[in-house]
């Protein structure tokens, strides 16, 4: 059973978190270091952190020195990361379509959670949402993927055996949307879920920036800061003002 935000339900169960648990951490504190060091963020920067997951780049920020706020509409994450909450790491439950309520050095969108929305209006509001919560001089840090390698390089089909669950996986490009179609049968029944984020390149990224009021001053590939190449990039990585 699927509530109306494929998100509200995937994210909040144990086996989506399961499926994802071999993501690379090093990858992650790699794009910490490097994003942080070339926003050349004072080490007294305030960062939040939307949505945050499990916390994990949320601590590592704040393990490098930071102040750090993480947002996430999943109750059972924020449940999880609150353990690691200290004088200056913080974590609530957070729609990340209403508005910013304080003021914030950067803000940073990782690992693709952005386009989630059927209604363009609805990502325009996570935008302009994270808009508002810059300071003057803030900086917002969108990491999403590359939909062109994607589409160049679709694995329709696979499967994946993690902690004894058959994970079968499909691929498909359909109406705008990149979908990912996770079936399994875990605790006695079946089990599917549907991840949906949208086909957007550069230029419909550029498109939905300027109408959400944010100036990009750098587009980067990876992780490491390459320059962002459409065909083979790994990542979309926004940089805006």
């Amino acid at each position: 059973m699927e509530t109306k935000d494929w998100f509200t339900s995937w994210f909040d169960t144990s086996y989506y978190h399961t499926l994802y648990k071999h993501r690379d951490h090093d990858d992650a504190q790699l794009f910490m270091q490097n994003i942080t060091k070339y926003l050349e963020l004072p080490i007294d920067a305030h960062i939040a952190d939307l949505p945050c997951g499990k916390g994990r780049h949320s601590i590592y920020l704040n393990s490098l020195g930071y102040q750090v706020t993480g947002g996430d509409l999943s109750k059972n994450s924020i449940d999880h990361a609150k353990q690691f909450e200290n004088d200056r790491l913080h974590f609530e439950v957070w729609d990340m379509r209403k508005y910013l309520e304080n003021k914030y050095d950067a803000v940073f969108n990782l690992f693709t959670s952005f386009g989630y929305f059927d209604d363009d209006a609805e990502d325009l509001k996570v935008l302009k949402g994270m808009k508002g919560g810059l300071k003057e001089s803030g900086v917002l840090v969108l990491d999403f993927l590359n939909v062109q390698k994607i589409k160049n390089n679709l694995v329709q089909k696979e499967t994946k055996q993690i902690d004894g669950i058959t994970f079968n996986i499909e691929r498909e490009i359909k109406d705008g949307f990149i979908l990912k179609h996770i079936s399994f049968y875990a605790d006695e029944r079946d089990h599917s879920y549907t991840e949906k984020v949208k086909f957007l390149d550069l230029e419909k990224m550029k498109q939905y920036f300027k109408d959400a009021g944010l100036t990009i001053i750098n587009t980067f590939g990876d992780y490491n800061l390459n320059e962002f190449d459409q065909e083979n990039s790994s990542r979309l990585i926004l940089i805006a003002k």
